[in-house]
């Protein structure tokens, strides 16, 4: 004799005891039916449950199977609240509100909006939120996993157990919900999600605020609303600041190895600490921004930030995110503005992160030949998708709204632009032209930039482009990607590549500090001193310099004078300042020991004044990507390896010339060509005895002659010191 087939009841009890349950709150919490209201709980292990009606009413529940208990209410039509008095055969009793007794936190606008990938503040709707719901305070979570079976919100307040709060889908979107009542701030959670095929699997939050210290993964509710910001004023003056006509120059920081506390192990400082520390020597030393590498939650240390598992949450490394708000508030309050590192190419294939999230390949290509990137055995996000290109787009919104940064540093971009990036013939995917240009990521890097630029006026988001790709900084209606600025990663290379070379050679390169000026206006550049060129047994700044100790400290000079009266804004990375000797380790300090000596403190004073300099002459910055900004005077002398050139105001108004004598040689009475006649005053000279030089030069002072030089109207001999560079401003005249 056959059964007779389950009920839709138990069909739907058994989908839920399955966790493949698209919808739970179908069959859970109250509804109203015809004959009245009826009540049913899911709360596997129990012995009993006691529904306790806000009218006033306790109800036992009846079992059905399996955890599953119900209660009906002839005769009512109306929906209340209630509590679940729950039992336990230990003894155990505890009473809560009935997660599946709420209406989904979500709107049709938000699923539409997040479905078309155009939900510019997509984190305020997902991940974990503090709410009231209904008189009712708990969290509102929801994660897109389109291709799961089941997701479940698991954490400290459930034991971990994914059987206890199911979410919900909303439907094509992907996205699953639930509002979990009587969760605070602080707890830990995760998403168990169940996979079409195999096991249940955990996954942190993609849109978590705060996340466990690692090794830990662990995401943890946060609340924005404690912090209160005090930079208003600074915010204000940024929506009218055109950084592109004002001066530049970032001090590029790695949180975990700025400054260690020796005392205690060696620890780094923590984000409060660091703030008064960092605030008072970038300003000291004249610095008009901080650049921090990656703050985002990282698992690796190693990576330095820039493998990143959690892109809506500072590093728990250095505390908590009101720290990290702290930090920006009180760089922001003494005048420094503060670039983040923000990684948008590719990510690790951690097991808690973004890896095949919902157990297919969901924030990256499915195809390796796209999806994984060969050099760093990461992840590379699909920019053909609405959600992830929304996911990220959000994210750079997210940093400038809610961490108040002034601008993003764009990590690897030329790995997004090309789909042959550092792949071999057979090793990737032609566009649908055949050609090799990532079309995806292009249309994404627009549509950041435009977002950025008509949302933030101020902000600048700044590309770390190696390649010749053309029109980085221009708009996107003409045909750009839309940067406000592009690191030049040709002036660094030539540039340290001349100061590496033995003087007797230079002259036979003599192209590679004058080539940059043939395209130096072209975009508009930042140039780098960065990280990237201490690490990975590159050495330091000063073990690249050639010749015995006195020369690298000489060349060493040179080049940072060189840098900041060269057309472009400056970066420079901790500890080239003080010309630290071991390349970058990011489990160490900075050597500041090196203080201790003449020739160190030397450099260190060369940089704060170079820095102060600059920025009192607006010569040096103005006009930065302007060609009537710059004008060679000498260009053409290698076989002396000499330099000269003038930097000019828009209006022409005042000027600064930068004459730079690069053999070892001293070279008396050395004529310069000069714009006009008159009294020059030696502004810098970067060997001066105060920044550990020989001491050679001008007495201060030269005085031009009307002797046409140089295709100038004007001339002055000249001591040039050996392996130096020398900045010459008109003197006043004087009233």
């Amino acid at each position: 004799m056959l059964s007779a087939p389950p009920s839709p009841l138990e069909s739907e009890i058994q989908r839920i005891l399955e966790l493949r349950h698209p919808s739970p709150h179908d069959v859970l919490g109250l509804h109203l039916t015809p004959e009245g209201v009826v009540v049913r709980a899911f709360r596997p292990d129990a012995d009993r449950i006691v529904l306790i009606a806000d009218f006033g009413a306790t109800i036992p529940m009846r079992p059905l199977r399996d955890g599953f208990f119900e209660v009906q209410l002839p005769g009512r039509k109306d929906a209340f609240g209630y509590l679940l008095e729950v039992h336990y055969p230990n003894h155990a009793t505890y009473t809560l509100r009935d997660p599946y007794s709420f209406l989904p936190t979500w709107g049709e606008l938000d699923l539409y909006l997040a479905g078309q990938g155009r939900h510019e503040r997509l984190w305020e709707r997902m991940g974990a939120h503090l709410k009231h719901y209904r008189d009712v305070s708990g969290v509102s979570f929801a994660v897109w996993a389109p291709n799961a079976r089941g997701v479940s919100v698991v954490g400290d307040f459930n034991s971990w157990d994914g059987r206890l709060h199911a979410m919900r889908s909303m439907g094509a979107s992907g996205i699953w919900e639930l509002f979990v009542p009587e969760i605070s701030e602080g707890a830990r959670y995760k998403f168990e999600v169940r996979p079409q095929q195999g096991p249940p699997f955990l996954k942190s939050d993609p849109f978590a605020f705060r996340t466990e210290l690692p090794p830990m993964t662990a995401s943890v509710v946060h609340d924005f609303s404690h912090y209160r910001w005090r930079d208003e004023a600074w915010l204000s003056a940024r929506e009218q600041t055109d950084l592109a006509l004002r001066p530049v120059s970032a001090y590029e920081v790695h949180l975990g190895s700025w400054r260690r506390v020796v005392e205690e192990e060696r620890r780094p400082l923590t984000y409060r600490e660091m703030a008064p520390a960092l605030a008072a020597y970038a300003t000291e030393m004249g610095f008009t921004h901080v650049e921090f590498l990656p703050v985002a939650e990282h698992p690796f240390g190693g990576s330095w930030g820039y493998q990143v598992s959690g892109y809506y949450a500072p590093t728990a490394r250095y505390g908590h995110p009101d720290d990290f708000r702290y930090l920006v508030d009180f760089l922001h309050q003494r005048g420094l503005g503060v670039i983040i590192d923000w990684v948008p190419a590719h990510f690790p294939a951690d097991a808690h992160g973004l890896a095949r999230f919902d157990g297919t390949a969901l924030y990256e290509h499915a195809d390796p030949r796209k999806g994984a990137h060969p050099d760093w055995g990461t992840l590379v996000f699909n920019y053909g998708r609405n959600e992830v290109r929304n996911f990220l787009v959000a994210n750079a919104l997210f940093w400038i709204e809610q961490y108040h940064v002034d601008g993003l540093r764009v990590d690897a971009v030329a790995s997004m632009l090309y789909l042959d990036y550092s792949r071999a013939p057979g090793e990737w995917i032609p566009n649908r032209f055949g050609g090799r240009e990532n079309e995806e990521a292009i249309s994404f890097l627009r549509e950041l930039t435009d977002a950025a630029r008509r949302k933030h006026p101020g902000v600048v988001i700044v590309a770390e482009e190696s390649t010749a790709w053309p029109k980085v900084t221009s708009p996107a209606s003409e045909g750009g990607l839309g940067f406000h600025f592009k690191w030049n990663m040709g002036w660094m290379h030539d540039s340290l590549g001349y100061f590496a070379k033995d003087p007797i050679y230079r002259s036979h390169h003599h192209n590679q500090l004058t080539f940059g000026l043939l395209y130096a206006f072209s975009e508009k550049f930042i140039l780098p001193l960065s990280h990237d060129e201490v690490v990975h047994g590159k050495g330091s700044l000063l073990g690249k310099m050639t010749g015995d100790q006195w020369q690298r400290f000489a060349n060493l000079r040179a080049l940072f004078a060189w840098m900041w009266a060269h057309p472009g804004k400056k970066l420079l990375f901790m500890g080239g300042e003080l010309a630290q000797v071991a390349e970058w380790n990011h489990d160490q300090s900075v050597e500041w020991h090196l203080l201790d000596l003449p020739r160190h403190r030397g450099v260190q004073a060369l940089i704060a004044d170079l820095a102060h300099r600059y920025q009192a002459e607006p010569a040096l910055w103005e006009a930065d990507f302007e060609p009537a900004g710059f004008q060679w005077i000498q260009a053409d002398s290698a076989m002396v390896n000499v330099f000269a050139f003038v930097r000019r105001t828009r209006s022409d108004q005042q000027h600064v010339v930068c004459i730079a004598n690069l053999s070892p040689v001293p070279k008396q009475d050395y004529r310069v060509g000069f714009p006009r006649t008159g009294t020059y005053l030696e502004v810098v000279n970067t060997d001066a005895n105060a920044y550990g030089g020989s001491g050679m030069g001008n007495l201060g002072q030269v005085f031009a002659v009307p002797k046409p030089w140089d295709g100038q109207p004007a001339s002055a001999e000249l001591l040039l010191p050996p392996l130096a560079v020398l900045w010459f401003i008109p003197a006043p005249t004087p009233k």
